[in-house]
């Protein structure tokens, strides 16, 4: 009996070998990539694989995808205008003769079979690597205490993209004002991505000289000026001046009105309206010799 169960289990695992044989005889089709993510300086060559199986006669086109725009890099094995100058074209990828950072996104390889139904597609993402230029600050020289108070920093050549850190006084702002004793009087809130530093609201400990970091993991981080911020009180003398000086316009206003209707200036324009007026007058009695020479000539 043993011998004949084993006997069993060897054909039972040959039939299941020959069905996953015959499947894949049977156009199975498969589509990837050795490098799903390619890193490479500005300006060096670089490769983008794309592998393919079970096609007979395949027709191998590739897109490029940056944010909202897409571009047809190959089609139908061909490079495309825009790119046949600096992009060649092989059955195993496409190579890139120099890359520039408007390269960065994504590729993909899109594998279809001619006049078939098989269709396979790959992504394989392309980071152009270019250091992080000497970040921009925007910082006020004076912020009033109690006021919401932004600070910002940026970069526009960095690839990828450069996180910021900030500095105050020379010293690390950590992402948590609470974490550490240095910053716990002080409210903030820091955005690393964005390089946004927001006071809200602003204390007197606030006072001090800001700069900010640049770093996106590739050549050396780089940093801005430092420029210093002063947290001031408010001004409680000029709004107090500002107030007297209305209240003493408005005396002023009020007095000029005054004196004019105690000098009748006001009356004597009314007088000279009225005396404008037609007043109706009853006509003066004839004499009656009038009279009668008045009907000789009606008669």
């Amino acid at each position: 009996m043993g011998t004949n169960a084993q006997a069993d289990r060897k054909l039972l695992h040959l039939f299941i070998l020959a069905i996953l044989l015959c499947s894949l005889a049977l156009g199975s089709v498969t589509v990837h990539s050795s490098e799903p993510e390619v890193r490479i300086p500005e300006n060096n060559p670089v490769k983008l694989s794309c592998a393919y199986s079970g096609f007979s006669s395949p027709r191998v086109e590739w897109k490029f995808d940056q944010g909202d725009t897409t571009k047809l890099v190959c089609y139908n094995n061909k490079i495309t205008a825009s790119y046949e100058d600096r992009v060649t074209f092989l059955p195993s990828g496409i190579t890139f003769k120099s890359v520039t950072r408007e390269d960065t996104g994504t590729y993909t390889c899109m594998v279809s079979e001619e006049g078939g139904n098989n269709y396979g597609e790959v992504k394989v993402k392309l980071i152009v690597l270019v250091p992080p230029s000497k970040p921009t600050v925007s910082i006020p020289s004076s912020a009033t205490i109690g006021n919401r108070a932004v600070l910002t920093c940026s970069e526009k050549d960095g690839s990828p993209p450069s996180e910021y850190t900030w500095f105050k006084d020379g010293i690390v702002m950590p992402t948590n004002p609470k974490s550490t004793r240095a910053f716990s009087n002080s409210s903030y809130v820091l955005n690393p991505t964005t390089g946004e530093l927001v006071f809200d609201p602003l204390s007197a400990s606030d006072t001090g000289e800001y700069s900010c970091e640049a770093r996106n993991g590739y050549g050396t981080p780089m940093t801005s000026n430092a420029v210093r911020m002063e947290a001031v009180e408010r001004n409680v003398g000029v709004i107090v001046a500002a107030v007297l000086v209305t209240l003493i316009l408005l005396g002023i206003l009020i007095f000029g009105i005054w004196f004019a209707y105690s000098r009748g200036h006001f009356d004597r324009t009314k007088k000279g309206t009225s005396s404008k007026k037609v007043i109706y007058s009853q006509p003066s009695a004839r004499s009656e010799g009038e009279f009668k020479q008045t009907s000789s000539f009606l008669v």
